[in-house]
């Protein structure tokens, strides 16, 4: 894909890329921003148009055109291939070295899917009764239907189908697209559709419900070559822009009331559409957002769908919390209904996930029972082992002690205990794989280091970090030197090299010491393997 990455970059500039996401204003040669990622308090992302290349200071990221689209869209290279090549205008199937049968199944199910969904709005403005529903029960605007381009599938048993075939599509491709039920006929009839739209813009299946009384009230698109329901999550290609802005997310349980949120002014809402969260889910969120926000039913199926967001989170570095406060409502939807506001007020004040689990479970358990007190502390304590910061940790042990009234120092012992035997049964079934990869502190450090060996001629300090071959890389560096250390004299650069070698020399002390105790963990005490590390960590603490 390299020749298509090329071509790509030679049809559009950088600047007109992250200019369609940030405003940009000129600094000499090159071109000066706030960081989408809203961590600068003055602007620190450099653009250099002459180089094509940018670089987020205050976060600490930079590259090509490509690394900014799957920075900030929080998407794969391979989505942020087919955006930008939509943009530029470039054919990929030219460049692709896999089936091309299956490349233009794809783009034949992406094109009846969209003018399916063309269809599907024609239908819906010319039905009044439908339209009544729509607007007037659903209370849905005309901003929000364009937005989500919600339409209608007549009854009619054929009717779409019939309309794809005089437009020239076969059976099969119209099956292929998951628009068609096991009798050939059109799968969704007389209901509201409203599509799954991919984080390119791509329609890539429907979510649909009926209109008049019947089951299932809510119809989806089968799995198919493009939609893929454990991956895919609703809304979030009319949510990410807010969701940068705000840094935060909210996962509401329906798809309607992602779409009453957005017309409420909660434009953060997307939905997990029709399955349960999955890891997938939660890492593509992360990768816009570290704040995630459950607004989940207080039902038994609510609290273990939050079980499973904790224990999921735990290592992704997330900050769980639940919106709880519906004022009587079952959910954002009716709430949204009886007044927008209190969803609005709702959301920003959600609490930590945990903390709102542990409520429920008081609710439902006798704690002046010793029954009910050992259940909610096998409960809690289980909560707690997903919980990474020693200091919230314990802020929650010293809680739920109080709450059982004995001493914090029993309720660690009993949970060292529970620890030991999961430890021991993961031993037997799950080998833990290595951690790899440096901290951004020390990325920074080598990045600047690397900046003044390659481009302020260091000599005499010895510099042990190889020059990258990578062209977009040396940019980048150059980018980083001039920002850096524009305002040190050249016959500074040696001693700056020296005093940053020194503080890259002690972060790396500390992540081969933090890796060192992480492998002590997995062993036996009494072990030769166990003495040896030991010593090493004390070597390197010296």
């Amino acid at each position: 894909m390299n020749d298509a990455k090329e071509e790509i970059k030679s049809r559009l500039a950088v600047e007109d890329v992250v200019g369609q996401y940030i405003e940009l204003k000129r600094a000499g040669r090159n071109l000066k921003g706030r960081s989408p990622w809203g961590v600068d308090k003055t602007p620190s992302f450099m653009v250099s148009p002459e180089k094509g290349i940018w670089h987020d200071f205050s976060a600490n990221k930079g590259g090509d055109i490509f690394s900014f689209v799957m920075e900030v869209e929080g998407i794969g290279f391979k989505e942020a291939l087919e955006k930008l090549a939509a943009q530029a205008g470039v054919d990929l199937t030219k460049y692709r070295g896999g089936d091309p049968a299956v490349a233009k199944k794809k783009a034949r199910a992406r094109e009846a899917l969209a003018l399916a969904t063309k269809y599907y709005q024609a239908c819906l403005v010319r039905n009044k009764s439908v339209c009544e529903y729509v607007f007037y029960k659903r209370n849905l605007n005309r901003k929000t239907v364009a937005e989500f381009k919600i339409g209608y599938a007549p009854e009619g048993g054929k009717a779409l189908t019939e309309a794809l075939k005089k437009r020239g599509y076969s059976e099969a491709e119209l099956d292929a697209a998951g628009l068609l039920n096991r009798f050939k006929g059109d799968i969704f009839r007389g209901r509201m559709t409203v599509p799954f739209i991919d984080t390119t813009g791509n329609v890539i299946g429907f979510t649909a419900r009926i209109i008049k009384d019947g089951e299932p009230k809510y119809l989806n698109t089968p799995e198919t070559i493009l939609f893929n329901k454990s991956k895919f999550i609703f809304g979030l290609f009319q949510a990410k822009e807010a969701i940068r802005r705000s840094g935060y997310v909210v996962i509401v349980e329906g798809n309607m009331d992602v779409i009453s949120s957005h017309q409420a002014g909660v434009k953060e809402a997307v939905a997990t559409s029709g399955t349960a969260m999955t890891e997938q889910h939660l890492k593509t969120l992360s990768n816009l957002t570290s704040d995630i926000r459950l607004a989940y039913d207080g039902d038994e199926a609510g609290v273990k769908a939050a079980e499973r967001a904790i224990m999921m989170a735990g290592d992704l570095g997330i900050d769980l919390t639940v919106i709880s406060n519906y004022h009587g409502a079952k959910d954002p939807d009716e709430l949204i209904q009886k007044d927008p506001k209190l969803w609005q007020e709702a959301v920003k004040k959600s609490i930590p996930a945990v903390e709102w689990l542990l409520q429920k479970y008081e609710e439902n358990l006798d704690l002046s029972s010793a029954l009910g007190k050992r259940r909610y502390s096998d409960i809690a304590l289980k909560l707690l082992s997903y919980i990474k910061d020693e200091v919230e940790r314990a802020s929650y042990e010293e809680k739920i002690a109080k709450k059982l009234d004995v001493e914090v120092s029993i309720l660690r012992e009993k949970g060292e205990r529970l620890n030991k035997k999961i430890e021991q049964v993961a031993k037997r079934y799950y080998k833990k794989p290595k951690t790899e990869g440096k901290s951004d502190k020390l990325k920074k450090l080598e990045d600047n280091l690397l900046a003044l060996k390659v481009f302020g001629g260091i000599t005499k300090v010895k510099i042990p970090l190889e020059i990258p071959d990578d062209d977009t890389k040396l940019t980048e560096l150059e980018l980083i030197f001039n920002r850096n250390h524009e305002n040190v004299k050249e016959a500074d650069y040696e001693k700056e090299a020296a005093e940053l070698l020194a503080r890259y020399n002690r972060e790396l002390n500390k992540q081969k010491i933090n890796e060192l105790n992480e492998k002590l963990e997995a062993l036996d005490e009494d072990s030769d393997e166990y003495e040896k590390i030991l010593k090493e960590i004390i070597e390197l603490q010296k």
